[in-house]
């Protein structure tokens, strides 16, 4: 393919900031928004519910993926997107000034993950139009880095910033100083990738309604006819069904009072907790999985020992719950011993689906569903995650995510592995 790219030639000057975009709003939603919300009084049962809920775009995207190419470019999409995220934080932000503050922000998260999950699409797409397959191997760890980058960011400098800020401007003016900066931050990017990323000027997509209505029906058909893919869906959707319930829960635990059966800690403690230990851990762990799958490739043993990681560590969480402990170094050693299995253990999930059911006819959309289907079996559990810990304690609900891991176990036993032939599969990457 021989695409002509308008704007600057070195990738480094887009793809960072064009994947830590793609990182931001997600964490905003899936994390901080939920930190935000008990700050505010709002019920764990509500949290967990609506803010698991309105992820759904992130799961069905894939269904008007081939419709972004009956409109002007993917790069008109991402910048489009940007912006009016940035936006849309901004009316976030208003939003809590308002009686009824969590169902109107709650709507207004609504729409930025529609926009959130289509600027994904078309930013891979802008990756993977503009660069020949070499580049997208040169630049697919500083892909991964700008996303995870983006979660730091998020989930630990804008947190440790909310908590310093409700000390002295209270929690409804705190945040809403914080959902701005998110605002502010999307917006710059979209105005700098008005200039600075390149354009897909090559049409290789459908350009007819009509036809992106057939293209969609292949995509689909074929993703069906995978052999074992009823297995493997199974096995996406049980590795992960554990921690679709402990993630959500978490830092409401941690932020709960102690006579609650939580820790206690201030929204301060906990962006530094998540933000640098957590993060640090995580991806060290993700590092030495590389070095480790590489060195073993996917075979049943492999599979069982990254399923062990990823899931076991959750024991940490219910540890801390029966004993409460008071010194903050154990709580994070806790919580980076749970964010180096989750970083060693998720690279299972990725390989299986690159490896097991991306191969073939649509590889990249094919890939795409299978992301969507790995977020869908995070946001079922996490809907009802909040009423769980709120019907068993806190104590009580981690014991019970330790019981929740044995599906993952049992699914990874089981899951029939086919022999691949050897092909590289470079820039496919999952970042939810």
């Amino acid at each position: 393919m021989d695409n002509k790219i308008k704007g600057p030639s070195n990738p480094m000057k887009w793809v960072l900031t064009a994947y830590f975009a793609q990182g931001l709003p997600f964490v905003a939603i899936a994390a901080a928004s939920a930190l935000m919300f008990k700050n505010l009084g709002i019920s764990d049962t509500k949290i967990a519910f609506w803010t698991s809920l309105i992820m759904l775009p992130w799961t069905l995207k894939p269904l008007w993926g081939p419709f972004l190419e009956i409109y002007k470019t993917k790069k008109f999409f991402a910048v489009f997107t940007q912006i009016s995220i940035g936006l849309l934080f901004g009316l976030v932000a208003l939003s809590l000034t308002l009686s009824s503050f969590f169902a109107a922000s709650i709507a207004v998260l609504a729409v930025i993950a529609l926009l959130g999950a289509t600027h994904d699409m078309a930013v891979d797409g802008v990756y993977l139009n503009v660069l020949d397959l070499k580049s997208q191997a040169k630049y697919v760890g500083w892909q991964g880095a700008a996303y995870n980058l983006a979660k730091i960011f998020s989930s630990g400098a804008l947190v440790w910033l909310a908590g310093e800020l409700e000390k002295s401007q209270g929690v409804t003016n705190a945040w809403m100083i914080v959902m701005g900066l998110y605002g502010l931050i999307m917006l710059l990017i979209g105005l700098y990738h008005t200039v600075m990323l390149p354009a897909d000027t090559a049409r290789t997509e459908p350009v007819t309604l009509g036809e992106g209505f057939e293209r969609l029906g292949n995509v689909v058909t074929t993703f069906f006819q995978k052999k074992y893919i009823f297995f493997g869906i199974l096995f996406i959707i049980l590795y992960r069904f554990a921690e679709g319930q402990a993630i959500k829960i978490a830092p409401l635990f941690l932020k709960a009072d102690r006579a609650a059966g939580g820790l206690g800690l201030n929204t301060s403690d906990i962006g530094i907790a998540y933000g640098t230990f957590g993060s640090v851990a995580y991806l060290a762990g993700s590092l030495v999985a590389g070095y480790y799958v590489s060195a073993r490739g996917l075979s049943r043993s492999t599979l069982m020992v990254l399923c062990a990681f990823f899931n076991l560590p959750f024991l940490m969480y219910a540890l801390l719950a029966v004993f409460q402990p008071t010194d903050f170094s154990v709580i994070t050693s806790a919580i980076a011993i749970e964010y180096f299995g989750y970083g060693f253990g998720f690279v299972g999930l990725i390989l299986f689906m690159m490896q097991q059911i991306a191969p073939g006819d649509y590889k990249m959309a094919h890939y795409a569903f299978a992301t969507g289907i790995m977020n869908l079996g995070v946001m079922l559990p996490s809907m009802i995650s909040g009423y769980l810990s709120d019907m068993l304690g806190y104590k009580n609900f981690f014991i019970w995510v330790m019981v929740a891991t044995i599906p993952a176990f049992l699914a990874t036993w089981f899951v029939p592995l086919k022999d691949m032939p050897a092909e590289e599969t470079p820039a496919e990457q999952s970042h939810q």
